[in-house]
């Protein structure tokens, strides 16, 4: 098989996250990005989990309506703490108000994955707990001025400057970062899409 051929798209994310296409490039998924643009606003008293299953399942049939040359993968991620769904913040304001929120607590953190090959999407959450130390303000203020709390849901990003506000992650790491790789090979190899696989081939 030659390098054209390998990196073939076999799949079309509905996500504009730089960080999730790089976990998918982690465990060998060549793809396309074509991004969502659906309404996220939670309905009522919503589930976070009922939440993130609805949007991921929403983002994906949004962009298999108008491209059905490949299988869509599409994701949503978002931060639970005291009953509250903690969404992208909107300003330097919303972002403090976040960030106090989880300061010195422990707070949930869903993923929701769903895969359209057909029509009928396959839908997959996790679920992980992330623990924060103590936050000054002068730290949100920076961290706020930094861009990096800027579409993130929660007001902060695991995998950047915000790990430094992280005692402990129960669960999936890279779920929390935005897609969990584990459920997300699982549920890919299920429907007959090629991951990572060390090297190896059928029947070995």
């Amino acid at each position: 098989m030659s390098d054209q051929e390998e990196k073939r798209p076999v799949l079309r994310l509905a996500s504009a996250s730089p960080r999730r296409r790089q976990l998918l490039d982690l465990i060998g998924v060549p793809h396309v990005v074509t991004p969502a643009d659906i309404d996220e606003t939670p309905h009522g008293a919503e589930s976070p989990g009922h939440y993130v299953r609805r949007l991921a399942g929403d983002k994906a049939l949004a962009v298999r309506r108008l491209h059905r040359d490949l299988p869509v993968l599409a994701a949503d991620t978002t931060v639970y703490i005291d009953g509250v769904i903690l969404e992208k913040p909107r300003d330097e304001a919303d972002c403090v108000r976040m960030l106090s929120l989880l300061s010195g607590q422990r707070h949930d953190v869903y993923t929701g994955l769903a895969l359209v090959c057909e029509e009928t999407p396959a839908l997959v959450v996790a679920h992980s707990t992330v623990d924060f130390r103590k936050i000054e303000r002068a730290e949100m203020l920076a961290y706020w001025a930094s861009g990096e709390p800027q579409g993130k849901a929660g007001a902060y990003a695991i995998q950047g400057f915000g790990a430094v506000f992280v005692e402990k992650v129960s669960g999936s790491y890279t779920g929390v970062m935005g897609l969990p790789l584990f459920e997300t090979a699982e549920l890919l190899r299920g429907h007959g899409i090629p991951v990572w696989n060390g090297g190896l081939k059928g029947g070995e």
